[in-house]
C-alpha cells in the first residue's frame, strides 16, 4: 500500500480543530497548495483538497465530485462546496488554536476561512448522546481496503475521499424520549451497544447497516462531538476509496430509497456537507503529483 496521511486511521485524538476554506476570487490555487504541503503531516493535520479546488488548477480527480443534491430529501440534507478541509489533531485545545492561526494566516492571500470547529474526545469515542460511534468500522486489512484509494497509480494509491457533515443535536427533544425510545432511535442499547434485534425499520443501525446494500456500502467513520457556546452535536467524518458508500447511506436515511427517514433526524440535522479528497503522502510530504503540483 502506498504512503497515507496517517491521521485517516490513526485512534482519535483528545482534541480537534476543523477548518473549511474557500477559494478567494483571483487566488492563486497553486502557491496555497504548497502552502498545505508545507503544513500537512498527515497525522496532526489532515488535509482534503474540495472539487472546487482541484479545478482551479485545471485538474481533475476521478471520483472527486460536488457534494449530492438531496433536495427532493423528506429531511433537509444541505450541500457545500470548500475548496480545502483541514482536521487539525492532538491533545491540547490552546495548541490547535495557534496552529490554526498560523495557518490560516499563511493562506490568508488565496484562501478564506469560512467554518472553524473546535471538537473533542468524549467517553472513548461516544457522541453526546452517550451512544457509541463507529461501532461497525472494519478492522485490519478491512479499514485500509475501505477508507483507501489503490491500484490507480503513482499520485492517487494511499489516497482517501471525505465526507464531513456538521450535525447539530436537539438535545430537548432528544431528552424528552424514553431511554427505549432512544435506544430505538439508534437500534442499540446505550447501556452495552448492544444492538437491538426488533429494532424499527427507522433506526440508524438499519438505515446505514453496510452490509445490507448491495455492492456493500463500507466507510471509515472518524466523527468527533463538537459544542460551542450556544449548541452541541457531531461532525461526521467519513473516509473510503470513493464516496459511493457514504452516498447510498445518506440517501436511504433521508428516505430517498424506501421512503422511511432515519430517526436521527428526529433530534438531529446536518447543517453542512461536502466532500473532499485527501491526497496521499510521499516522503513525509503531501504527494500531490496527480495535480501537476
Amino acid at each position: 500500500m502506498s504512503e497515507f496521511q496517517p491521521g485517516i486511521l490513526a485512534p482519535l485524538p483528545a482534541a480537534a480543530r476543523y477548518l473549511a476554506f474557500d477559494l478567494v476570487p483571483g487566488g492563486d490555487a497553486a502557491r496555497a497548495l504548497q502552502v498545505i504541503r508545507a503544513h500537512c503531516d498527515g497525522t496532526g493535520l489532515v488535509c482534503g483538497l474540495g472539487a472546487h479546488l482541484v479545478s482551479a488548477l485545471g485538474r481533475q480527480i476521478a471520483g472527486l465530485q460536488p457534494f449530492p443534491d438531496f433536495s427532493e430529501a423528506k429531511v433537509p440534507v444541505p450541500a457545500n462546496s470548500y475548496a480545502l478541509w483541514c482536521w487539525l489533531r492532538g491533545e491540547a485545545r490552546g495548541d490547535l488554536v495557534l496552529q490554526a492561526r498560523n495557518l490560516v494566516g499563511e493562506l490568508a492571500p488565496d484562501l478564506l476561512p469560512v467554518q472553524v470547529v473546535d471538537a473533542f474526545l468524549y467517553a472513548g469515542g461516544r457522541d453526546l448522546t452517550g451512544y457509541e460511534d463507529g461501532t461497525e468500522n472494519p478492522v485490519g486489512d478491512a479499514a485500509l481496503s475501505t477508507a483507501l484509494l489503490a491500484g490507480q497509480g503513482e499520485g492517487l494509491d494511499g489516497s482517501s475521499f471525505v465526507a464531513v457533515q456538521q450535525w447539530t443535536h436537539d438535545f430537548t427533544a432528544f431528552g424528552a424520549l424514553s431511554q427505549s425510545e432512544q435506544d430505538d432511535a439508534f437500534g442499540r442499547r446505550r447501556a452495552d451497544n448492544e444492538e437491538l434485534e426488533d429494532a424499527p425499520e427507522s433506526a440508524h443501525v438499519k438505515r446505514t447497516a453496510q452490509e445490507s446494500f448491495a455492492p456493500e456500502a463500507f466507510v471509515w467513520r472518524r466523527s468527533m462531538p463538537w459544542a460551542d457556546s450556544g449548541a452541541e452535536g457531531l461532525v461526521f467524518v467519513a473516509f473510503g476509496h470513493s464516496h459511493a458508500a457514504f452516498e447510498v447511506q445518506m440517501r436511504r436515511m433521508a428516505g430517498l430509497e424506501d421512503g422511511v427517514v432515519d430517526a436521527l433526524f428526529h433530534f438531529s440535522r446536518p447543517q453542512t456537507g461536502a466532500y473532499f479528497w485527501c491526497p496521499p503522502m510521499r516522503e513525509g510530504k503531501l504527494d500531490l503529483r496527480a495535480l501537476g503540483v
